[in-house]
């Protein structure tokens, strides 16, 4: 009889993200190659020096973003391969990631990248860590995994299948629905997804009882702690949910899309990262890029699985975000008119709110 208890490389992403955030190295095979993979946020001195005493040529692998910001040349474009120098440690390599201490300590280098041989490995470690929602940058080495002492202890990736996987949209499974009265609307219920990859759930609060015929009011929002529960005035996250809420509450039905995808899909820690940079003077979009993110992480392809698992086809969205329109016709999701959001505006946030205007496309 075969067993099935194996976990397939879905699960095995998984379990490999909450090992690296944990410190702990994930092993990666594929393209002809094999390689160790630490995150650069995490490792700790005792596993560097575990690695180190392997042998061979440690490399940081960091984002071209990130290079940008380091004035190192990202040669395979959207990464770069950075020999990692004998005598750094822990300390050299997180200040390699975060740009922190950038401006205080601008002076990295000379910064010297790989332009020769095969990076597959090396970006796909950068997407990992950056899918665990650490500082996109990884150290790896490549080496012969299989004469390693303990190897069969650490999660084994197939590069191959793994890659794919990480790009593709997670797809959310219902788990449970239940009535939920609100002060903005008395009849509401609120419905439970989980992805199948076992990553974070995500919620549909559908208020009334929309007519799965017609296109429905929804709003696709990420979850922004700061925003929505404490009252940030940095951006304008928590108008703009209760803006949407009592919109739908007046017209009697209405669906929001609470998204999991804190910081634009960057997660909190990262996002008070860039806040922190902010106050240095960069803008929103400056300060992701300085981390090694692009301008917006997010996903949007989950709402749109989540409106057709609930059985809407079109729907009328209130958004200023044009990119929420597009992926949403490209998902088959009909969006038969923008409703404008345009609330919350503060001193505090203005220019964050023109930023997302010139360099996002946001229609404010």
């Amino acid at each position: 009889m075969t067993g099935h208890f194996a976990p397939d490389t879905a699960e095995l992403i998984n379990r490999a993200r909450a090992d690296l955030r944990m410190g702990v190295p994930v092993v990666l095979c594929g393209h002809g190659s094999s390689a160790l993979v630490l995150a650069a946020e995490t490792m700790g001195p005792a596993r560097l020096a575990t690695l180190r005493a392997l042998g061979g040529a440690p490399v940081l692998a960091i984002t071209g973003r990130r290079a940008e910001t380091l004035k190192a040349r990202a040669y395979d474009g959207d990464v770069a391969r950075l020999p990692l120098p004998e005598s750094v440690d822990c300390g050299w390599i997180r200040a390699m990631a975060d740009p922190a201490d950038d401006l205080r300590m601008p002076m990295k280098g000379p910064l010297f990248a790989l332009r020769d041989g095969d990076a597959a490995l090396h970006r796909l470690a950068v997407s990992l860590v950056k899918s665990a929602q650490l500082l996109p940058a990884a150290v790896v080495l490549e080496t012969a995994v299989e004469s390693l002492p303990e190897v069969g202890l650490l999660t084994r990736l197939d590069a191959e299948s793994a890659g794919p996987l990480l790009l593709r949209a997670t797809d959310p499974h219902p788990v449970v629905a239940a009535r939920l009265p609100t002060r903005l609307a008395q009849g509401g219920r609120l419905h439970i997804f989980r992805p199948d990859d076992g990553g974070v759930e995500h919620y549909a609060f559908e208020i009334g009882r929309p007519d799965r015929s017609q296109p429905v009011l929804a709003r696709l929002h990420s979850a922004c702690f700061t925003g929505d529960v404490l009252g940030s005035l940095k951006c304008d996250c928590g108008p703009q949910l209760h803006a949407a809420l009592a919109q739908m509450g007046e017209e009697g039905r209405g669906v929001l899309l609470y998204l999991n995808q804190e910081g634009r899909g960057i997660g909190l820690a990262n996002k008070m990262r860039a806040y922190s940079l902010q106050d240095q003077g960069f803008d929103t979009v400056e300060a992701n890029h300085r981390l090694g993110f692009e301008d917006d992480e997010r996903d949007f392809r989950i709402g749109a699985d989540i409106l057709k698992t609930m059985g809407f086809a079109q729907v009328r969205l209130l958004t200023n975000n044009p990119r929420k329109i597009a992926m949403m016709q490209d998902t088959g999701i009909a969006v038969t008119e923008r409703v404008p959001l345009k609330v919350g505006q503060t001193d505090q946030n203005a220019a964050y709110l023109a930023t997302k205007a010139a360099k996002s496309g946001h229609l404010l």
